[in-house]
């Protein structure tokens, strides 16, 4: 029969427990802080990942608007600059052509000379026509001129096509701003040709504008085939 533990005994018992159980808290204490510290790098880490990731993600959107704005920036201003040169070039193209123009308007003032021409144009417009009845449309400043050499016009004419032709001057005349010329009409008006020198300066610059430009510009360097 065994005999009760004395107060001293129960006391030392009662420390073993106290130090077991109080052991066996900080062991477990010590465990879960060291699964909360591994769910906490994990945590960490994830959310660093998430972070790192969004920040790239940023970076790689802001590059491209960058970019996208450089190449829009760097547009705009070839666009710019080809605008400049295209208007430039206009200037000069037009510059020329109002050369030519007073050079047409000072041939006008020489009196053979432009009589000459007007006498050329006036057999000219009537070969294309070959009608037997025209109508010579003028600036009223040139009636005297065209009256001087409509004969020489219609002779030379009638040697040449063998056929005889009656013009009369209409009194609707070509603006005071036309340089001169003719404009020749026949059928009331339903056929003409157009040799006024407007006319003529604008189908010269149609045509020679190509050669021009490469006159004053030079060859198109994207330019593979030639006439």
């Amino acid at each position: 029969m065994s005999r009760p533990l004395q107060d001293d005994e129960v006391q030392n018992e009662m420390k073993k427990m106290v130090a077991f159980i109080k052991q066996e808290a900080l062991e477990k204490a010590k465990e879960i802080k060291i699964k909360a510290d591994e769910e906490f790098n994990i945590e960490k880490a994830k959310i660093v990942r998430q972070e790192t990731a969004t920040i790239d993600a940023l970076f790689q959107k802001k590059t491209k608007q960058f970019e996208v704005q450089r190449k829009i920036a760097a547009s705009n201003h070839l666009n710019k600059s080809k605008v400049k040169v295209l208007q430039k070039r206009h200037d000069l193209l037009a510059q020329v052509f109002q050369d030519t123009r007073q050079r047409l308007e000072a041939i006008t003032t020489k009196g053979d000379e432009y009589r000459q021409l007007l006498e050329d144009l006036l057999v000219q417009s009537f070969l294309e026509l070959l009608e037997a009845e025209v109508t010579i449309q003028c600036v009223d400043r040139d009636v005297d001129a065209i009256k001087s050499v409509l004969d020489a016009a219609k002779k030379r004419y009638e040697e040449i096509a063998g056929l005889k032709v009656n013009a009369t001057i209409d009194q609707t005349f070509l603006p005071k701003s036309a340089i001169g010329g003719v404009i020749v009409t026949a059928q009331a008006g339903r056929i003409k040709v157009l040799n006024s020198l407007e006319s003529r300066l604008e189908i010269a610059s149609e045509q020679l504008l190509p050669d021009i430009r490469i006159t004053l510009y030079g060859m198109p360097p994207n330019r593979r085939f030639f006439d």
